[in-house]
């Protein structure tokens, strides 16, 4: 009677450590996949579609995961925030990716949205003796330091025989500098971006000297540490899912785009119409020639000395397939 008792109580005894076990397992498998997506953006860019439409929410409540959005006011703060772990994964111009990985920042290319070069230009006064590129020899020019329209400034200033050393740069942050020092007269011309392109053409009395055609691509990438990236890889996978569907949508809805994006981004409609009509919205996966086309860029960069040492783009292209 005692030894089936006893034997009754070592099997209980095995069943609650097993159970034990199992419970203290579970939450270590839950935790395999991590629980919250954080997602840095900048205004007017396709993760603001998807922000927009509440998609990438739903798409990843299933799973228990929460989606956290953080705006920003360039790219430069993006690659800041993704190398001191304050977001998972972040969009920025082309050229910030030359710049961070310059600087040995380490973030890893994970995607490429589609080709955007009427989305920069350069801005000069509409009374301005300054006609042509050529013009712009000896002149005073706002512009963002790593940003994708000095890029193509460099490209302009070389098909007219001039080199970087012919202007004056005025290297500013913000989108509101730019638009201050310009608008001052401290400068003569300046160097913008969507939608803040599109709002000073429409607001200011102003020439657009030359956009990104035939000078740049102007592409935007999706970065983030490699480490990130390999933990976050199923929630990248539905964050990329939703926003192709998201672009995909945009470019059959310009009009809806418009009343979509106007009240979340604070911006007039007249401005998003301007910028949304010379875009093409796009998701794409990382290839050769992109790699070729971004190198152009960090390749010139290291001529000019606007980096310390030349980069291999193609070093810190991500070997996950997301898109």
């Amino acid at each position: 009677m005692n030894h089936k008792l006893s034997l009754s109580r070592r099997s209980v005894v095995r069943a609650a450590l097993s159970a034990a076990a199992l419970s203290a397992a579970a939450p270590l498998f839950a935790q395999s996949r991590p629980r919250q997506l954080r997602i840095g953006f900048q205004k007017f860019n396709t993760l603001n579609i998807l922000k927009g439409t509440g998609k990438l929410e739903k798409a990843l409540a299933p799973a228990g995961v929460q989606v956290e959005w953080k705006e920003f006011a360039g790219g430069s703060q993006v690659a800041e925030a993704l190398t001191v772990g304050a977001i998972d994964v972040g969009h920025a111009a082309d050229a910030i990716g030359i710049f961070q990985q310059a600087s040995g920042k380490g973030l890893h290319y994970l995607a490429a949205e589609s080709p955007y070069p009427g989305g920069l230009g350069l801005l000069v006064p509409r009374a301005s003796a300054i006609q042509s590129v050529r013009d712009l020899k000896g002149r005073k020019i706002a512009i963002g330091r790593g940003y994708n329209i000095q890029y193509a400034l460099i490209r302009a200033l070389e098909s007219a025989g001039l080199g970087w050393t012919d202007i004056e740069p005025v290297y500013l942050v913000t989108a509101a500098d730019h638009i201050a020092a310009y608008q001052s007269g401290r400068v003569d011309a300046v160097g913008l971006w969507d939608p803040f392109l599109a709002s000073a053409q429409l607001g200011t009395d102003s020439r657009l000297l030359f956009d990104g055609k035939g000078y740049t691509t102007n592409r935007t990438y999706h970065f983030a540490l490699p480490a990130t990236a390999q933990a976050q890889e199923a929630n990248l996978r539905v964050l990329f899912s939703e926003l192709k569907s998201a672009n995909q949508w945009a470019n059959s809805n310009p009009r809806p785009l418009v009343d979509l994006l106007a009240p979340q981004l604070g911006v007039d409609p007249k401005v998003l119409a301007l910028a949304t009509e010379r875009r093409q919205y796009g998701l794409v996966a990382l290839s050769p020639e992109i790699a070729a086309d971004q190198q152009r860029l960090g390749d010139a960069f290291a001529s000019l000395k606007l980096i310390p040492a030349p980069v291999q783009v193609g070093d810190l292209f991500s070997k996950l397939s997301l898109v």
